[in-house]
């Protein structure tokens, strides 16, 4: 309904511009055609004055009184006696073409007004939209939608749009920060309530009965702590955005032996032998030392959730796409309802390893996914759990 009120508006505008051209037109016309006439009768009126010099005061009076009172419309006209017709002279009623032209000119202004009205109510009406919309946001009124036909503030109604739903974004990224920041206090709470209660019972038991035992206990829950802080200060730079990576061009299993190299002492330990098979050169762009990190824990896990005499397998390769590794183990596999919540913090499932805190998969997965990757986790149809990196070329 509104295209074709539009479409309408748009033809009465040509319409208005169309009469106001064809008045102007006419107006012009007529001048030129006056002009004509007027060098016409200077012609003739000379042409007699050189044949009959005498005709000369005749004619300047005859000329001066017709000025004065123009001859009669119902005069007889003295060219049509010789056989002359208007045609051959092209003399055109002025007052005629005054008059249409001047009713040309004022049904052209007053449909070019009609048609300024229109659009500019049009547009009256489409900003009181937009500012009704606004403040509805401004209320709190959530999923607004403006439906509106296109028009010259469509860009603008667009752009509004996605500026309302990225606030929207980020409010709701703020209120989930937020939560997760509570959550994550609480978690880090519990987790040094844990190595601390074990440090101050130990320290009692000291001062009641002395015992070698006991400062290995504080030595053991310090160590504990230690690395607790060194993760949550890692995770919290990472949250920040203030952790500076370096990347370059690095080999895929040279990055996968250091990583192996700095965890083959508790391999041993554990009696858990690993499997890292050179598939070709691949090289991807990352930052050396915080891709083995990454790649230490995803290890480290699959260490610890396998039993001894198994193996932890590696596989990489390419794609136009990304490059993908891959890291398994023989053992059980995860817990089906442990999937989902394996990289969130703090998580720790069923099979956990009594002494972890929960963040080593979540940290992995941060500086993955900061070098333009992804890991996922997933069971092996033969059993085993496995983690995949994906890390994209663009």
């Amino acid at each position: 309904m509104n295209r074709r009120k539009d479409s309408g508006m748009t033809v009465i505008f040509v319409l208005a511009v169309s009469l106001i051209a064809a008045s102007l037109t006419a107006v012009l016309l007529a001048i030129y055609y006056s002009y004509l006439q007027f060098r016409m009768l200077g012609s003739i009126c000379r042409q007699i004055m050189e044949r009959q010099p005498e005709t000369k005061q005749i004619i300047m009076e005859v000329l001066k009184g017709y000025k004065e009172r123009p001859a009669a419309q119902s005069e007889e006209n003295i060219l049509e006696t010789f056989g002359y017709r208007l045609v051959d002279f092209v003399e055109f009623t002025k007052v005629n073409i005054f008059c249409f032209a001047g009713v040309c000119f004022v049904i052209g202004v007053f449909l070019f007004l009609l048609v300024f009205w229109y659009w500019h109510r049009k547009k009256i009406i489409r900003i009181k939209a937009l500012t009704d919309y606004l403040e509805k946001v401004n209320t709190g009124v959530q999923g607004l939608l403006l439906e509106a036909p296109e028009d010259e503030l469509s860009r603008l109604q667009d752009e509004m749009y996605k500026t309302v739903t990225t606030l929207y974004q980020t409010r709701d990224a703020a209120l989930e920060a937020k939560s997760n920041f509570a959550d994550n206090l609480y978690n880090i709470a519990h987790q040094l309530k844990t190595p601390i209660t074990a440090i101050s019972l130990s320290t009692q038991m000291m001062k009641e009965k002395p015992s070698p035992e006991y400062p290995v206990q504080i030595q053991k829950q310090l160590k504990r702590l230690t690395h607790l802080e060194e993760a949550l200060l890692l995770l919290s730079r990472i949250d920040a955005g203030t952790l500076t990576l370096e990347p370059a061009k690095v080999d895929v299993f040279t990055v996968l032996t250091l990583a192996y190299d700095n965890l083959q002492e508790l391999f041993i330990q554990a009696g858990v032998l690993m499997d890292i098979p050179e598939m070709g050169e691949i090289e991807i762009t990352a930052d050396l030392d915080w891709t083995m990190e990454a790649i230490m824990n995803l290890l480290k896990n699959c260490m610890e959730h396998t039993a001894a005499g198994t193996t932890v397998h590696c596989s990489y390769e390419k794609n136009p796409l990304y490059a993908q590794i891959r890291i398994w183990d023989e053992g059980q596999g995860f817990e089906k309802e442990d999937i989902p919540h394996i990289f969130e913090r703090f998580y720790r499932g069923k099979n956990a390893r009594d002494g972890g805190i929960g963040i080593g998969l979540p940290l992995a997965k941060a500086i993955i996914e900061m070098q333009n990757g992804m890991v996922s986790a997933f069971n092996l149809p033969n059993g085993g759990a496995c983690f995949e990196i994906r890390i994209y070329s663009h």
